[in-house]
């Protein structure tokens, strides 16, 4: 599904990723590990097509698509999302709102019709109840006055909603409590299959208690320097990242 070859890549001149490579299959969970500065969210904004991250050198294909000069919008249509540690508010357009309009947007990248109201009603209901969203939520301004466990679950439902083939979650459990992480954890295991994706990307061995990895690698100045299964999040939660990073060094 996404095949990254020898990854550079940076913002203004400055080399943040210096080699990755990476393969995730349909079916696969992967998690993404390292200290700050070692290059996880510059992975996930590069993948997602940000435009301020240049990349100098290597590809990403996504179902055998160069993404190379692939919009941002072009890549979520083809299936790529990213949810934000930090997502925007967006005052006076409701979660529904917004969601009927991405939806009818990427329907109609691929050449269809707008969906029937009464189907994206049917959506929209079928999908809050499977993440246990009260619908008073549907109605509020998108992420205005939202907490933080309420924002994540906002993109877990935008989620649920677009159905991804390849789902990128950038520190999503930044700032939550263990309820909150329980709650955007089960909704990531219901919509997990074996024709998407999913790339994890966390600080922390705790989430990885809920949405358990098929793969761990650990990034190290924009290197992966280690992989492992799920056994090796919780060496990295004993020994912490000084240990990768000596081993890096020899």
């Amino acid at each position: 599904m996404l095949k990254i070859k020898n990854l550079h890549a940076g913002v203004e001149g400055n080399e943040i990723l210096n080699g990755i490579n990476l393969e995730v299959a349909p079916g696969e969970v992967h998690a993404i590990m390292g200290p700050n500065g070692s290059g996880k969210s510059t992975l996930a904004s590069v993948i997602a097509g940000k435009e301020e991250f240049e990349v100098t050198e290597g590809v990403i294909f996504f179902e055998g698509k160069d993404l190379e000069d692939m919009a941002p919008e072009e890549r979520a249509h083809n299936g790529i999302f990213l949810s934000f540690q930090y997502p925007v508010e967006i005052p006076g357009v409701s979660v529904t709102n917004f969601m009927k309009t991405a939806i009818n947007e990427s329907r109609k990248a691929r050449g269809k019709e707008d969906m029937p109201a009464n189907e994206m009603l049917k959506l929209i209901r079928e999908k809050s109840a499977m993440l246990d969203i009260d619908r008073r939520f549907l109605s509020r301004s998108l992420n205005e006055g939202f907490s933080g466990g309420e924002k994540k679950r906002n993109e877990i439902f935008q989620m649920a909603m677009l159905e991804p083939k390849l789902a990128i979650l950038d520190e999503t459990d930044s700032g939550l409590d263990i309820d909150a992480l329980r709650i955007v954890a089960n909704g990531v295991n219901k919509l997990k299959s074996k024709d998407n994706a999913v790339i994890v990307i966390t600080h922390y061995q705790r989430l990885l208690e809920y949405i358990v990895p098929d793969f761990v690698h650990v990034l190290h100045e924009g290197k992966i320097v280690k992989s492992g299964n799920k056994d090796l999040a919780l060496e990295l939660e004993e020994k912490g990242y000084d240990w990768i990073k000596n081993e890096a060094v020899v």
